[in-house]
């Protein structure tokens, strides 16, 4: 299983709380990570293996969109700051159309995310 993550600035460091609470689900599984530069470099840092693409203003979340195209992501997760402004985001409205035309699960805030995460989580434990 590929998830590929993303946050908007302010919302890195939820991501990287989220994925704290799902560690041990996420080292026990066979799912590799995949995220926008910077976001990438954060949940680096919070001891996660990930591959790491452009910066989302630099074109990580077209390369993000494109990967879902290619039918290689198995779900997205991209904590977005819906109050800020976002000079790339054509690219994120991309994105999301990206998901819905493949039906790739997207989860756009924490909510969302974390119904998708209890539910791999149960897969995962064979539940």
């Amino acid at each position: 299983m590929k998830i590929a993550l993303i946050a908007h600035d302010g919302k890195k460091a939820d991501m990287v709380h989220f994925l704290s609470g799902f560690r041990d689900a996420l080292h026990r599984a066979d799912v590799e990570l995949v995220a926008t530069g910077t976001t990438g470099s954060h949940i680096e840092k919070a001891g996660f293996k990930v591959q790491r693409l452009l910066s989302g203003p630099l074109g990580g979340d077209a390369q993000i969109a494109a990967m879902a195209a290619q039918k290689e992501l198995d779900m997205v997760i991209f904590f977005r700051d819906p109050l800020d402004k976002h000079p790339h985001e054509p690219d994120v409205q991309m994105l999301m159309r990206i998901c819905d035309v493949h039906n790739i699960p997207l989860a756009t805030n924490l909510a969302s995310a974390e119904l998708m995460f209890k539910a791999l989580t149960q897969t995962i434990n064979g539940a």
